[in-house]
């Protein structure tokens, strides 16, 4: 390897060690795979990680997957994926300000929203629901299904990511709490993930979504701009890279200051009045969910189908015994969660809509 006996990969560790700060997750110190494995010589364990989540068949899904609007026909209204791409950029952009771990920061990113249904949250209360009617003791939250995507799901064996990263893709939802109760040192340490890059993450999904959603709806006129409380513009800015630049500069200050990642008060505030500002006008009972109701039956109907004819189930990569009622709703469980919106469609089009005939 040149002129040492050092692999590419062994350099980058020690630049990490000699570069990044004191709060950084060091690569050569991850706890390691659940199946033990050869180091890469190129790329260090979070870049490996990063990678093998960017190439996955559940990130690329993700491109048709809703974000808040149903199958959206405008271009330029956001996906699943595209949310996830912006959740990186602010993540890495404050990463690389701490001297965080920016791979391990991108690999978190890139993986906390693989486990999301069709259709958004509105498929996700509907899967939760169905299964809980099958098993009371399961349940079904996209935290916990994304996790089980990289553990299981993927390629049949899953990815076999480092603990940070699956750590920190399972703790990255704050449901609707709000930040101050996110960043908040009384939160357990179960609940809290374990190194300051899954903090982060936690932090950039909510910035990043509070504000595209709300450049999203303005588009589809569910909102006007002076809907939106006008003192939280005041603070962070009325343009989108105003607002956005405003809280990365705050979380970098706070972050440096408290020596963990923090968002000063103030800001919290305005992100919180934001964020209860898009569920009252957006998220619930708005224009933009009037067609939840009928994908929550589809999804219904898609589900007591596959119960009914587990054989039209593909082959699970888990032992699942699909006589037993509760391991055959999870086999169904992962089958829809893991469809794109027009893939549940199409399916449900092709098994309960009549198909016109005609005499060719």
């Amino acid at each position: 390897m040149g002129m040492d006996a050092c692999t590419i990969r062994e350099r980058q560790e020690e630049w990490e060690r000699r570069i990044l700060s004191s709060m950084a997750a060091l690569s050569a110190n991850s706890k390691g795979r659940l199946r033990p494995e050869e180091k890469c010589v190129i790329r260090t364990d979070y870049q490996r990680d990063r990678d093998r989540i960017l190439y996955s068949k559940a990130f690329r899904r993700l491109k048709h997957k809703t974000q808040v609007f149903l199958s959206p026909e405008g271009d330029h209204f956001r996906t699943r994926l595209t949310h996830t791409l912006e959740v990186s950029q602010i993540s890495r952009s404050i990463a690389r300000a701490l001297r965080l771990n920016e791979d391990l920061t991108e690999a978190i990113s890139l993986g906390h929203d693989l486990g999301h249904a069709p259709f958004g949250h509105a498929g996700e209360l509907a899967l939760d629901e169905l299964i809980r009617s099958y098993d009371s003791s399961a349940r079904y939250c996209h935290y916990e299904q994304s996790l089980r995507v990289v553990d299981l799901l993927e390629e049949g064996r899953g990815l076999n990511l480092t603990f940070e990263v699956r750590d920190g893709i399972l703790k990255h939802s704050k449901g609707r709490n709000d930040l101050s109760r996110s960043t908040s040192r009384s939160i357990s340490k179960s609940d809290r993930p374990m190194t300051q890059e899954g903090e982060l993450v936690r932090i950039a999904d909510r910035m990043a979504y509070i504000n595209h959603d709300i450049d999203d709806a303005l588009r589809a006129r569910i909102i006007t701009f002076d809907d939106i409380p006008q003192e939280c513009l005041q603070i962070l800015g009325t343009k989108i890279s105003e607002r956005i630049g405003t809280m990365v500069i705050d979380v970098i200050e706070s972050s440096l200051k408290a020596k963990r990642i923090a968002m000063s008060p103030a800001i919290s505030h305005v992100v919180d009045t934001l964020k209860e500002f898009m569920f009252k006008n957006v998220y619930i009972d708005s224009p933009a969910k009037g067609e939840e109701i009928k994908a929550k039956r589809m999804i219904g109907h898609l589900f007591h189908y596959y119960m009914e004819h587990p054989g039209e189930l593909p082959p699970h990569p888990d032992t699942l015994d699909l006589e037993n009622i509760k391991q055959r709703a999870r086999a169904v469980c992962d089958h829809i969660a893991g469809m794109t919106d027009r893939y549940a469609i199409s399916i449900y089009n092709d098994i309960f809509i009549p198909k016109v005939w005609a005499l060719q």
